[in-house]
């Protein structure tokens, strides 16, 4: 009778502890959904495939080609970096330079350095015009040192028609009647608007009179009646930057415009209303902040958060 009560006491005791096992095992899964448990009590992350059909969609509806200014210095420290990051979203990237190399590069007949920046612009955009003109439906020309953000561009555009004479992006008012768009920030042009800068050249009604980039294309846009869009969002909020988020995102007490708005031609909001939530781009981003905001980007997800936008 005793040895029947051990063995019984014994076997409940097994079958406790097994409950207990799968019980603890239950409990861990449910707790730590996003990690995969491995001996020593260490973990690693376990991702798992995004739906990203609504901006796969979209590449194939609005395609953009994306050029980048360059130069051979800074190839390994800056545009390595691009072409590792947001680059690969383009549908067609150019990097543009004075020298052709296996990274690749397209050579231009240019000359490098600050004077020679609206020279590098005009012939990259006549390469564009002669090679790709049919195969994207606009044209962003972005620096070595600019992060964008490939798929809020081309929700923004996707409402607009390329064959109207447009372009977008941060819209400063002085040295040009209608304003001009940052270069630092980036600016993208429609494909009728990129056949009018072409044909100003050709023409002779458009002319090299300014080292400045973005003012002299500007200028250009302008005599060929290219209009400027309005690339703020919904909420007036601005989408393309010409400096790091740290220099808009800080609330500050009522002042003078500091010197990186002056140029603004739409009034800034300084704090976390100053950008959208659908951001296009920041300027004056080095490797390691490209590479920071790719992963803040793409890759940080708060846990039950309910992200304010949905495509669909």
């Amino acid at each position: 009778m005793r040895k029947l009560k051990r063995s019984i006491l014994f076997l409940s005791g097994v079958a406790v502890s097994v409950l207990l096992s799968i019980t603890y095992s239950h409990v861990l899964r449910t707790l730590t959904p996003p990690f995969a448990m491995h001996a020593r009590n260490t973990y690693t992350v376990r991702h798992t495939a995004e739906n990203r059909r609504a901006a796969i969609d979209l590449s194939q509806k609005v395609r953009v080609l994306c050029w980048v200014m360059t130069q051979p210095q800074n190839l390994e420290f800056r545009t390595r970096h691009v072409r590792d990051t947001w680059g690969k979203r383009c549908n067609i990237v150019l990097y543009m330079s004075s020298k052709e190399s296996d990274f690749p590069t397209v050579r231009l007949n240019v000359s490098e350095g600050r004077s020679q920046l609206y020279w590098k612009t005009i012939r990259a955009f006549q390469h564009i015009h002669k090679h790709h003109l049919d195969d994207a439906d606009w044209f962003l020309k972005a620096d070595d040192d600019t992060f964008v953000v490939l798929e809020n561009l081309r929700y923004s555009l996707s409402e607009h028609n390329t064959e109207e004479p447009l372009y977008f992006g941060r819209r400063f008012v002085p040295f040009v009647a209608q304003g001009y768009m940052s270069g630092g920030a980036g600016y993208v042009l429609s494909k009728e608007a990129l056949r009018r800068f072409v044909k100003g050249f050709a023409d002779g009604l458009c002319t090299h009179d300014t080292e400045i980039e973005d003012v002299g294309l500007g200028r250009c846009m302008e005599t060929m009646k290219v209009k400027m869009g309005d690339s703020r969002d919904v909420l007036g909020r601005q989408t393309f930057h010409p400096y790091p988020p740290d220099y808009y995102l800080l609330r500050q007490l009522p002042r003078p415009r500091p010197w990186y708005l002056v140029y603004d031609h739409y009034d800034p909001v300084e704090g976390p209303a100053c950008c959208s939530d659908s951001a296009i781009s920041f300027h004056y981003i080095d490797a390691v902040g490209m590479h920071t905001l790719e992963y803040y980007t793409y890759h940080l997800r708060p846990y039950g958060y309910k992200y304010r936008f949905n495509p669909d």
